[in-house]
């Protein structure tokens, strides 16, 4: 799925010079947590988020950089009094906006929010604001293939075992040898060792996602949890 199958297309916008308190409002009838800054001519020239109205003089939460001030520029002494005294949306929205296209694959979109730790990303085509993804976007898309994923048809032995295998042969963590994965009547059975509670869990999760799985059953030894083992043994099994 790409930011253009799931992106909110009817986006509330405001202009640089709408009033801070009319964006407060805003933001709490519409249940939102953030709002782009749209010019005459439909271009994103910021965004404002409830993070940009978290320092405010009405608040009494204005930074306060202490001594650290004889060591703080000018423009930077300024640039806090602005966003925290600011008017209107130019005032205190945020310039630097990271933005994604309709074509960028969600695993991008969902580590960009990650890496920069932002709610929501603007998708633009052309420049041009075209809709907002958000964190709820998000959940939604996944909320929806979980509802829509049926139960899968009948799958042999055979098929299951070769499907875990080459998944845990993409997945940089596995140390899978072929015989400790042994599969019965759709039941996958997990033997040998592993290092940490981690690799098991992630070991019956790859596990549990393989179509026609009935159950996943664990016989695996974690070494961080036996450390009396008189050797490391073998992942092997």
């Amino acid at each position: 799925m790409k930011a253009g199958d799931i992106m909110t297309r009817d986006v509330v916008t405001v202009g640089p010079d709408t009033p801070v308190g009319n964006i407060v409002q805003l933001l709490l009838t519409r249940g939102i947590t953030g709002v782009p800054v749209v010019d005459e001519a439909g271009a994103l020239v910021g965004v404002v988020s409830d993070g940009d109205l978290l320092r405010r003089v009405e608040l009494g939460t204005e930074k306060t950089r202490g001594w650290r001030t004889f060591f703080t520029g000018t423009a930077a002494l300024a640039e806090d009094y602005v966003r925290s005294h600011g008017t209107l949306a130019r005032d205190i929205m945020t310039r630097d906006v990271y933005s994604v296209g309709r074509d960028t694959p969600l695993a991008e979109v969902a580590e960009l929010m990650e890496e920069r730790r932002v709610k929501q990303v603007p998708v633009l085509e052309d420049g041009k604001l075209t809709g907002m993804v958000s964190r709820a976007n998000l959940l939604r898309a996944f909320a929806s293939l979980h509802h829509e994923a049926g139960p899968a048809g009948p799958v042999d032995d055979g098929s299951i075992r070769e499907a875990l295998l080459s998944e845990l042969s993409h997945q940089s963590w596995s140390r899978r040898a072929e015989n400790t994965i042994v599969v019965t009547d759709g039941i996958v059975h997990l033997w040998g060792l592993v290092a940490t509670p981690e690799e098991l869990r992630a070991l019956e999760l790859a596990a549990q996602g393989v179509p026609g799985v009935k159950a996943v059953r664990n016989h695996m030894i974690v070494l961080s949890e036996e450390p009396n083992l008189p050797f490391s043994g073998s992942f092997a099994g």
